[in-house]
């Protein structure tokens, strides 16, 4: 019982929590150094092949033109969801 209460037994101790704790620390920050390693590399995607057309040539993603939407060509307002272009009249005046 006299042991306890040395004041280098407790500095002892006080020094072996520490050391315990920082191995700790370290544990947790390299399985999270390595599980970051290991998802960007299962998360990077591979790079698409260019879409080709019926003769073969390369139509382009980002530059073709969108075409607009006519009365047949908008789904949701098929659906009911949203209004249909072919119905609007144009701009509403604001009063």
């Amino acid at each position: 019982m006299k042991q306890q209460s040395n004041p280098r037994y407790l500095a002892d101790q006080a020094r072996q929590r520490v050391r315990v704790g920082m191995i700790g620390l370290a544990a947790v920050v390299l399985l999270i150094g390595l599980a970051s390693a290991i998802f960007s590399t299962v998360s990077r995607e591979r790079p698409l092949p260019p879409v080709t057309g019926a003769r073969g040539e390369v139509i382009t993603r980002a530059g073709a033109p969108v075409p607009a939407p006519t009365a047949g060509n908008e789904p949701l307002a098929e659906l009911g969801v949203t209004p249909s272009i072919a119905n609007s009249t144009g701009p509403a005046n604001p009063r």
